[in-house]
């Protein structure tokens, strides 16, 4: 059954006093310390909309501020327009007043987009906590895609999802992956090369000079007879960042089809494996690990979920072809 996201709540007002250190500052910075859950450009905004006043009178962001002045600050954020929350099963290892932990199944869509207007991992959570409805993007802190199995984490406030962000942007942040590459690697290692849109390929993401900074650490968990099995752990987090390392330092992804070289049959790999190999269409990435601290709490916390059937075949596969291959 598909229903819409319950109304939201009117948010409750904060007051403060402007301490006498920060005398002077523009508004927008003095709010951005008294209040640090919520980002400086939110912060802003609502200066603009109204919903900050210093001493009962609207200001500018811009407006300096003098020691013992009140403010008074109502958050609020823009609800989803046009999205239905959809009855939909959802695999959740964790789930507190702040967030949400989800182990997210091979082939849901994280968010809606052109061609996937419904059944989503976001109709699900708004269905599963229709609260979401008032935070951005339903407050998914960060995304894996459409193919990769594994956790992802969800916000429950606008403080949690602040607060999340920030530590998702400064890198304090585990994600762990499981893969399994074509060839047979050496060892592990580490890629450090800049990610940014292809220049000719909209859906490709590309290592090029003037990307972002993207960096992917990996491992080695087994050499098998044509294939490797890796951790992978991310430093930074481009979109497609591990599938494009891979096949950039020539050891693309089982499955991947947007940037793993088309492939023929494997040579001197056994019919079994050929047969696991044709019939694994996604790619093998799964996100095994996520770490990070509780954004009230902020208590550690560490979750890890192993790899769905589909990869534990593969894996099998694998292994039967090193026992028993010639």
């Amino acid at each position: 059954m598909v229903q819409r996201p319950a109304e939201m709540p009117a948010a409750e007002t904060r007051e403060s006093r402007i301490p006498p250190e920060l005398s002077g500052q523009r508004l927008d910075t003095a709010l951005a310390q008294l209040f640090p859950e919520y980002s400086r450009s939110r912060l802003s905004q609502w200066i603009k909309d109204g919903r900050v006043l210093l001493d009962d009178a609207k200001a500018r962001p811009r407006d300096a501020v003098m020691g013992g002045q009140r403010v008074s600050l109502t958050p609020t954020v823009e609800p989803l327009t046009g999205m239905e929350a959809e009855d939909l099963p959802l695999d959740i290892v964790h789930e507190d007043p702040a967030l949400i932990v989800v182990n997210k199944p091979a082939g849901l869509v994280v968010h809606p987009g052109a061609g996937n207007r419904a059944g989503t991992l976001q109709n699900a959570l708004l269905h599963h906590a229709p609260e979401l409805a008032a935070l951005p993007r339903a407050g998914l802190v960060h995304r894996i895609d459409k193919d990769t199995s594994g956790l992802l984490v969800v916000a429950r406030t606008l403080e949690s999802h602040t607060r999340l962000i920030a530590a998702l942007q400064a890198r304090e942040f585990e994600r762990g992956y499981l893969a399994v590459a074509h060839g047979v690697m050496t060892g592990g290692g580490t890629v450090d090369a800049p990610i940014k849109r292809h220049a000719t390929d909209r859906v490709r993401m590309s290592v090029s000079e003037g990307g972002r900074a993207s960096v992917t650490h990996y491992r080695v968990l087994k050499r098998f007879r044509h294939h490797t099995y890796i951790s992978a752990e991310l430093e930074t987090g481009r979109t497609h960042q591990i599938r494009v390392h891979l096949a950039h330092i020539r050891y693309p992804l089982v499955g991947d089809s947007v940037y793993g070289r088309r492939r023929g049959p494997t040579r001197g790999a056994s019919p079994q494996l050929q047969q696991a190999l044709q019939d694994f269409r996604r790619q093998a990435l799964h996100a095994e690990r996520l770490g990070l601290e509780h954004p009230v709490s902020g208590e550690a916390m560490r979750w890890q979920v192993p790899p769905p059937a589909d990869f534990q075949a593969l894996l099998a596969a694998l292994e039967d072809d090193l026992v028993h291959g010639t």
